[in-house]
């Protein structure tokens, strides 16, 4: 008897980041010489005071449930970041701790959107952001934020989006994929506009907050009065600015019911976040930032570097980015190309297995982001991979014809 599977499962695709890094682990697997440039992982280890802390929990037992919104230890280290880096201060009730970001959001979307309830999603966006929103029984709706100006938010595009059946609007900044970060300008005219729309919670993901370069400066848009933070969930954690990305802790902040009701469900699905996992974030939170302020500048040399390396290939179009650890390149110079065996590139995707199948460099289609004719690359690999991975794209493109 075949199995059968509920309606749900055809509301959302498998995330193509995940599914790219596992092409890249199959092709090593079978002895080729692979540059990931999918994987939006740091690799850097995590840092010696957090070790110490997690060994720490472990010789003392600390193994066991916590409550399910987190410890009290980890809630408090996370309120006390959030007054001392962005000016926010938060009650315990208003704080929750999640298995990583991502299942933060995907709580705070299954607690209040309904079916046919709309959720706004500027372009381009992180994948999982529509899936999220599709499973939750919601209607992602689609704002286009063009490249040409910057990938900064069409404030007026995303009001005339708006209907009664708006939920949430979702922001992103620094910006995965693009790696654009949202001026102070775009952020007061949003807040202005969201004030005639009181209906509209916003989610704010910021958890590329640390990776930003050049000067630029993040700022939350829970910040710009009480009436935006009263419907605001911040959403951040420890994965990218910490290298913890495998140890799975993400936390939210925002109105105490909704906090409220985001720990009910989680006490029904993921239960508790890992008490070694919430000890190290303890640690990661309430240290100085002499391990963040050193990896960045290590990011942002590789940044600059592989600016430099792109620039000039023929068919592309390139813009540094200001934050985050991504390039988002525009490839649709190149698209009706052909490859040396004879294919036709039709399409961003057509592109990428091009890439992979003759270069061994994996990168991902910018159509997985809502953007067809770009792709991304991560830029959160070593030297070594940025030289390799560079020079193979560059020789890719100077063969088609």
């Amino acid at each position: 008897m075949p199995l059968s599977f509920a309606p749900l499962m055809a509301r959302f695709k498998a995330s193509e980041s995940t599914e790219a890094g596992a092409r890249a682990r199959a092709l090593r697997a079978e002895g080729h010489h692979v540059v990931d440039f999918s994987i939006g992982e740091p690799d850097f280890p995590v840092p010696a005071n957090v070790k110490e802390a997690i060994k720490q929990a472990l010789d003392g037992d600390d193994t066991h449930y916590t409550n399910t919104g987190g410890t009290l230890e980890l809630i408090d280290a996370v309120r006390a970041k959030l007054l001392r880096e962005n000016g926010l201060e938060y009650g315990r009730d208003q704080i929750i701790i999640g298995s990583g970001a991502k299942s933060v959001m995907y709580h705070a979307f299954a607690c209040t959107v309904g079916e046919g309830d709309e959720v706004i999603v500027p372009v381009p966006y992180w994948i999982s952001y529509p899936n999220q929103v599709r499973i939750a029984g919601g209607t992602p709706v689609f704002v286009e934020c063009g490249a040409d100006g910057g990938f900064q938010l069409d404030v007026a595009a995303i009001e005339a989006a708006i209907t009664p059946r708006t939920r949430w609007l979702v922001l992103n900044s620094p910006n995965n994929p693009t790696g654009a970060m949202l001026s102070d300008a775009t952020l007061a005219e949003l807040a202005e506009m969201l004030a005639r729309h009181p209906h509209v919670l916003i989610m704010s993901d910021e958890i590329y907050e640390h990776l930003r370069y050049g000067g630029a400066v993040h700022r939350s848009i829970a910040t710009l009065g009480e009436g935006i933070k009263a419907r605001t969930l911040v959403v951040n954690g420890v994965s990218k600015s910490y290298a913890m990305t495998g140890l799975r802790i993400g936390y939210g902040a925002g109105p105490a019911e909704l906090v409220k009701a985001m720990v009910k469900l989680q006490t029904q699905t993921t239960s508790c976040a890992s008490s070694l996992g919430q000890a190290g974030a303890v640690a990661a939170l309430n240290a100085s930032h002499d391990d963040v302020a050193a990896r960045r500048a290590v990011m942002a040399q590789r940044r600059d570097y592989l600016a430099q390396r792109l620039a000039g290939i023929p068919g592309l179009s390139v813009r540094a980015p200001e934050g985050s650890m991504y390039f988002f390149c525009d490839c649709r110079g190149l698209l009706g190309k052909t490859t040396p065996q004879g294919a036709r590139l039709e399409s961003d995707l057509d592109f990428v297995r091009y890439l992979l199948d003759q270069y061994k460099l994996v990168v991902i289609q910018g159509s997985a982001y809502g953007c067809p004719g770009f792709f991304r690359i991560s830029f959160a690999t070593s030297q070594e991979n940025l030289e390799e991975g560079s020079a193979r794209l560059r020789d890719a493109c100077a063969a088609l014809g």
